[in-house]
């Protein structure tokens, strides 16, 4: 059974777009959207650390949930990132997820001093990375010996307000097992994974999941659809309000993913009310007349 389906919108974390962000932050909290997602790119220049930001906008907001669309690993040390995710779900209220990736762009996670590693070994320290942080949320003692992190002792605290959600951006199919044997949700993007290819990873993840004696139908299954909303219309992820309402719909009934953060590909607070205001209803309705 398919979880029951959610929206959100994209904030990005740019230096100069504070306003925006925060604009579009109240666009998906005034309109009873879920999530908002903010990606987490360290190295570039231009950007905001994503954390400090996501506090700032919660801050401006009562219902929404934010999480990182994904935090790379590398740069930020698992025990670290557990206290942080714990201190904004309990600064929120319990309104935080987070999203965690093994890290893209080598270069500049290198240039910021952060570790080479190669495909196996990133998704390997994803791995690890996941126990850790669970282990820090647990709130007691512990110690963890791996190939990519050690830690010998720590002491871990405060527990968050909530079971946070820890959802994995991975598109290989041996990552994306990680998401089905121990993560509680996949965030993908449409445009690392077109909608054909969908149901080849969620089967992946689904038995992945069983494999584990976990329920597979409990995993967010969250598709970053990145577009417009253009009555001239062209292609999946472009074309008016009907348009986009049939193909979430279809993604949701038949390519098996329940969560859908819009990327607007211009005009971004515009096409994200446009989104909030009359997408999102109506493929809410159009799902649950399934």
């Amino acid at each position: 059974m398919n979880r029951p389906v959610q929206f959100g919108l994209n904030v990005d974390p740019n230096t100069g777009g504070l306003a925006i962000a925060r604009r579009i932050s109240r666009i998906a909290d005034d309109n009873g959207l879920e999530y908002v997602g903010v990606q987490d790119h360290p190295y570039n220049t231009g950007f905001l650390d994503t954390l400090t930001l996501i506090t700032w906008l919660a801050a401006e907001t009562r219902n929404v949930h934010f999480f990182p669309n994904v935090a790379n690993l590398p740069l930020r040390p698992p025990v670290m990132l557990a206290k942080q995710a714990a201190t904004i779900d309990i600064l929120t209220g319990g309104r935080f997820e987070l999203g965690l990736g093994a890290g893209a762009f080598p270069e500049g996670i290198t240039g910021m001093g952060g570790p080479s590693r190669d495909t196996g070994q990133a998704r390997a320290a994803l791995a690890e990375a996941v126990d850790i942080i669970r282990a820090s949320w647990a709130d007691r003692p512990f110690a963890f010996e791996g190939e990519h992190y050690r830690i010998p002792g720590a002491q871990p605290g405060p527990q968050p307000a909530h079971d946070i959600g820890l959802w994995l951006g991975v598109v290989g199919p041996r990552a994306v097992r990680l998401v089905g044997a121990k993560a509680d949700g996949w965030s993908v993007s449409s445009g690392y994974v077109p909608p054909p290819r969908l149901p080849e990873l969620n089967a992946v993840i689904t038995a992945a999941a069983e494999e584990a004696g976990r329920d597979p139908g409990r995993i967010v299954r969250l598709y970053n659809v990145m577009g417009t909303i253009d009555a001239a219309g062209g292609d999946t992820f472009g074309g008016p309000v009907g348009q986009w309402v049939e193909t979430l719909t279809a993604l949701y009934t038949e390519y098996g993913m329940n969560t859908f953060v819009f990327w607007p590909s211009r005009d971004r607070e515009r096409q994200s009310q446009i989104f909030a205001e009359e997408v999102v209803p109506a493929a809410r309705e159009a799902i649950a007349g399934g």
